[in-house]
């Protein structure tokens, strides 16, 4: 058996093997050594922080104040960082007096100085870093300093940039991402880039049109998306140009932006808008007609139930049902259209709206009194409850001028 052994396992083999198990043993016992160190070193790090941000707690009027000395803590790395991030959690959650009251201590630590220069000096995670400190800290000074890092050649660093002007708010960092993406295009996600000029337009939204005027079309087009999110009641003739703009986007834009604008002016463009080749451009127009609570909205909502996209039906449907005054003068302009699938979105809108009993009464009280239509009103409205059954079965074949209106 020896003799087998030798043949097939020679010593040299044998020793190359003991050696390679030895060292391997040795790796291991490394490796769970340092991890073992490693977690002793962290455990010990995270209780001294917890004492020491317990202690920055305890004493933080006095912090802020300037009663405990500045040199005190600021010349050690551990305390500075310790300190820098309680005040930018606290600014999460400060209001206008207490935002202020944090930022002239930043100022005066010279911690937002610290921030600035290191989010235009360093690079890579250091620099990213910086800059959310910075964006945190809603600090007008740091506006420079998050432009340049639009123009980082990391994506991350852009985004971490362009997250930080969000957090400002203001028209100057508007400006700033404005410029960058009139320079450059969308270098960043486009939803990351509307949702910052949402933010930082509000006070300001009229910076937006020399620049949808002017724009490659995918720049426009999610301009026209951040126009429609943020209040434009007070431009209403450069909206009223929009609605005319060949770009589908920009015209649904300005249908959305519309519902806020005068009555009188805003559904006269709406209602040429609720009649638009795009689909999705008649469907915000319908949107905002339901909200301008104005008599001569109603006949375009009811026009619109007519339309051949079912979304467009349905919320023109909700638009008059959301109206609830005269519910019986409406339904009667709804069967007069004589469209079965209007019909049929207006009675699931009552139903929806839990108002269908409550048209069924006022179309009694009228037939009681004698009222032209009333019952054949009552009638139609009924036959809207055979729905549910209807369902399990086609549809019957329109007649040729409903197709052609449908195509």
């Amino acid at each position: 058996m020896a003799f087998v052994f030798d043949i097939f396992v020679p010593p040299s083999s044998a020793g190359f093997v003991l050696k390679a198990i030895i060292a391997t043993v040795v790796a291991d016992g490394l490796l769970l050594g340092f991890i073992l160190f490693r977690r002793g070193y962290r455990k010990r790090y995270f209780a001294k922080r917890d004492r020491r941000v317990f202690e920055v707690r305890q004493r933080w009027d006095a912090l802020l104040s300037g009663e405990i000395p500045y040199d005190t803590w600021r010349l050690n790395s551990f305390d500075r960082q310790i300190v820098e991030d309680v005040v930018l959690d606290a600014f999460e959650a400060a209001n206008a007096e207490e935002s202020a009251r944090l930022l002239r201590f930043m100022r005066a630590t010279g911690l937002i100085e610290k921030r600035v220069f290191e989010a235009r000096k360093y690079q890579g995670w250091q620099r990213m870093r910086a800059l959310v400190a910075l964006g945190r800290t809603r600090a007008p000074e740091g506006i420079p300093a998050l432009a340049e890092g639009l123009r980082d050649p990391n994506r991350e660093t852009r985004n971490a940039a362009l997250r930080g002007l969000a957090r400002a708010a203001s028209p100057e960092a508007a400006e700033e991402i404005l410029s960058w993406v009139g320079e450059r295009g969308l270098q960043a996600p486009a939803l990351l880039v509307q949702n910052a000029l949402i933010n930082c337009c509000r006070e300001d939204p009229r910076m937006l049109f020399p620049y949808l005027q002017h724009a490659d079309r995918e720049v426009r087009e999610m301009l026209a998306r951040v126009l429609g999110e943020i209040p434009t009641a007070s431009l209403k003739d450069e909206l009223i140009a929009l609605a005319a703009d060949d770009l589908p986007e920009l015209r649904a834009a300005a249908a959305r932006a519309l519902s806020g604008a005068e009555r009188g002016q805003a559904v006269e463009v709406l209602s040429d808008l609720a009649q638009d080749s795009v689909w999705f451009v008649r469907l915000r127009a319908v949107v905002a007609l339901g909200k301008v609570f104005a008599p001569g909205a109603i006949l375009p909502l009811v026009h619109a139930l007519t339309d051949s996209h079912r979304l467009v039906r349905m919320r023109a449907a909700e638009g008059l049902v959301d109206r609830k005054a005269d519910l019986a003068s409406t339904f009667e302009q709804v069967v007069a259209t004589n469209d079965r699938y209007g019909m049929h979105a207006f009675c699931a809108a009552l139903d929806n709206a839990d108002l269908r009993q409550e048209l069924a009464d006022e179309l009694q009280k009228q037939d009681a009194q004698g009222k032209p239509n009333a019952r054949a009103l009552l009638a139609a409205l009924s036959a809207g409850k055979l729905t549910e059954t209807a369902a399990t079965t086609e549809p019957a074949p329109l007649s040729v001028a409903t197709a052609a209106g449908r195509r």
